[in-house]
């Protein structure tokens, strides 16, 4: 993998658009081909299945879907859509205006590779998905249908705008994406805070989610990041905490098993019950009474 940092100091940030609408069309759909560029699609009416290098998505009203180059792309629009896209370069390029969107059935590009543009998942050693989670979505979509109508312009201002709103929609690309790549120590590091979250909240409903958002990363890149520190997984470890603050309870407490449950976090007193006797290899109620009787 290329060092993200060292490759764009030769190769700096420089969105170009290289063809940009809001295509609004009756069923339609593109045959197969390899993209040189990067192609962003929004689906802001009706809705879409396409297929990326051998899997099948499909895309509702409301999302986007991001195209990296390399890719082979089947396209195809279900009933009447409204898609604004834009075929762009994301890394500059001296030979930029010699590229082009591919055509259909167009998929081998060996003559064109000195066009291909790299690959923001290789780059930033991350999952960089089609189906784009954003942080911001509201703005990252206002700001990319005004780079579209921005581009319907031909004069020199507008079209300015234009390259400037897809450089913010690059910033912000690289501001959800690019912290999944720091190295696993820093990341170890900002996941310090876990112990002490978890045993504020063991009471509460804990997700993934959340987590990975207070933390600044993908729910995958969290697991994995939580998992090279902890050694289990977040529920793995939340689980055990929960068990094991169960056990002090039990040993030093008249609480019943039903309030036990209520304040380790669990879902009722079955959920307790089966949780535990997998992780002490004892009923609750046997383990209090042995424990009481080693006293």
């Amino acid at each position: 993998m290329r060092n993200f940092a060292d490759f764009t100091a030769r190769n700096p940030v420089v969105p170009y658009i290289r063809e940009c609408d809001f295509a609004v069309r009756s069923p339609w759909s593109v045959a197969e081909r390899r993209l040189l560029d990067y192609l962003l699609i929004y689906i802001q009416n009706g809705s879409c299945r396409f297929r990326v290098d051998g899997k099948a998505y499909s895309f509702e009203q409301g999302e986007f879907c991001l195209i990296q180059p390399g890719s082979l792309v089947v396209l195809e629009g279900l009933g009447n859509t409204v898609t604004p896209f834009a075929h762009f370069d994301l890394f500059y390029n001296p030979e930029r205006e010699s590229s082009f969107p591919t055509r259909a059935g167009q998929t081998v590009l060996d003559a064109y590779f000195h066009l291909l543009q790299p690959r923001l998942d290789e780059l930033l050693e991350t999952e960089m998905p089609c189906r784009l989670r954003l942080r911001y979505p509201s703005k990252f979509r206002d700001t990319f249908l005004q780079v579209v109508e921005h581009w319907q312009y031909h004069d020199p201002v507008m079209q300015l705008r234009a390259q400037a709103g897809m450089t913010e929609l690059a910033i912000m690309l690289l501001e959800d994406y690019e912290a999944d790549r720091s190295s696993p120590g820093v990341l170890q590091q900002a996941l310090n805070w876990i112990a002490s979250y978890f045993s504020l909240h063991l009471d509460q409903e804990i997700r993934i989610e959340d987590m990975a958002r207070k933390a600044n990363l993908s729910p995958s890149r969290f697991n994995a990041v939580f998992k090279a520190q902890y050694g289990v997984t977040p529920h793995q470890y939340l689980l055990d905490m929960r068990v094991s603050h169960a056990c002090e309870l039990l040993r030093n407490t008249e609480l019943s098993q039903e309030q036990i449950a209520a304040y380790c976090g669990f879902a009722d007193v079955h959920h307790f019950s089966k949780s535990f006797r997998v992780k002490i290899g004892l009923p609750p109620g046997r383990y209090r009474s042995e424990q009481r009787g080693a006293q």
